[in-house]
Parts: structure tokens; sequence; C-alpha cells
């Protein structure tokens, strides 16, 4: 059963459409940088996952294909047949599954700092134990850390304190079952499956996902893809945010 996902739909009507999908632990919010330079040319759609923010949490275990699923029945529901997409780490796996399940859906797609596969599904496991037995509030701060580089986090404490508390808001039970959709997560053999034309967003300075192997691993598998490197940690879409911004305008634009 699919989830109606909590979304904003913004900018002109009959601009090409932009989903913006985002990481595990964030809302529609951590977009924010993002939303008045697109919304100038593109109809913007942020969504939430399930078990994030504003959407509902049905019972999990949860697999990407269910994510894909609720933002299927979303463009229905909205009318749109074919949409550019725009994930970082959780929401790239997402756009990833429909771009190579769905891809009469994608037209366009950008896939910021994730990655098809966690070789190692350990810090998964160690996660999934830690939110099961204290929720996601105690690992917020750990979380945070890794999503930017140590000197941009020390001069930029506000943004910091909002990003642990949009974490440590997500709900566990939510947290916990994306949790476990990605350490089942395993697209590597589906990645030349996907015709859309496709940019690579990477962050030199990622701890989750770096560029080598998990970038460089779209790079090279997603037919004609192309990779940016930029000065960033994990969520490269506030750290580097007007370099990002113009990279997904350029993709997406048709």
């Amino acid at each position: 059963m699919t989830v109606d996902l909590h979304h904003l739909d913004e900018g002109p009507r009959d601009a090409p459409p932009l989903v913006l999908s985002g990481s595990l632990g964030s809302t529609l919010e951590m977009w924010r940088p993002q939303v008045a330079a697109l919304t100038e040319r593109f109809r913007v759609i942020r969504v939430d996952h399930r078990g994030h923010g504003g959407s509902a949490v049905p019972p999990g275990p949860y697999r990407i294909a269910d994510l894909a699923g609720d933002v299927l029945a979303l463009l229905d529901r909205l009318g749109l047949d074919r949409v550019a997409w725009c994930g970082l780490s959780l929401g790239g796996m997402v756009g990833m599954h429909l771009a190579s399940e769905a891809p009469e859906r994608i037209s366009r797609l950008t896939l910021c700092c994730t990655t098809a596969h966690f070789p190692d599904p350990t810090p998964w496991e160690e996660r999934i134990a830690a939110v099961s037995s204290g929720g996601t509030g105690p690992l917020a701060q750990g979380v945070v850390a890794r999503w930017f580089t140590p000197g941009w986090a020390a001069a930029h404490a506000d943004v910091v304190a909002e990003a642990e508390a949009m974490v440590a808001g997500t709900p566990d039970d939510g947290y916990l079952a994306c949790c476990q959709a990605i350490e089942a997560w395993d697209h590597r053999d589906r990645l030349g499956a996907i015709s859309a034309p496709t940019l690579v967003i990477a962050g030199s300075g990622d701890l989750a996902t770096p560029v080598e192997p998990h970038a460089r691993t779209l790079a090279e598998g997603i037919p004609g893809a192309r990779l940016e490197v930029l000065d960033a940690a994990h969520l490269a879409s506030v750290e580097a945010a007007d370099e990002v911004t113009a990279l997904i305008a350029e993709i997406s634009t048709p």
C-alpha cells in the first residue's frame, strides 16, 4: 500500500516539473537553499519520504521500491507523467529505482551524494540497533557531524543545529524502517537500465558516500552519466548550495 506523501508544489504550473527528494533523517525543508532559484524556472515538488516529516509512518521494514511506489502514486495524483528528479542520499536511491524500473516517468536525473549499494552492512546493522533501543534523538549529533565538513560546520552553527533538530524530530519507526531499506539496497545490476540523462554530484569530503567507490560506480555504471565533485561533505546541497543549484538547473532543463 502506498503512502500519500507530504509535499510542497511550488513554481509556475506550466514550467518543467522537478522533484527534490532528500536524505535519511531529513524533511523537505533541507531543500530551502534551492527553492528560490529553481522555482523561477521549474515547477518544484519537494517531498517527505514515508516515515519522515509530514508523511505517514506505516509499519516497517520498508524497501526502496516502497518509497518509489509512493512517488509514482503522488505523480499520478498531480497529473505528472514525466518529471526531472534530483535526489540526495536516500532520495538518490529512490531516483535510481524510478529511472530504471519506471523510465517513462523520469526525464532527467540528478544523483547527489548517494550510492547503488553499501558493501559493508555493519554500520547499518549498528544504526538499526541504536535506533531500536534509543530512538533517533541520541544519533542526531553524530549523523549531522558527517553531513558537513568540520570547517564549514564551525562557521555555520545555526545550520548544524537546525539539521540536528531535523534528524532528532524524525519518527523513530520511520527512520528505522528506512535504515532497513538502505541496508538491503543493491541496485548495481540495474544501473545500465537507466536511460535518462544523468548527473552524479559527489562531495570530496563526504564520509557517508565517498567518491570512491560510490559516486564512481554510479558514473561508470549509468550510460552517459557525468560526474561532478564539489568541495563539500554529504549534504552538498546545503554546504555547496549555489553550485548544486546551478548543476540541478542545468541537467534538469529540457
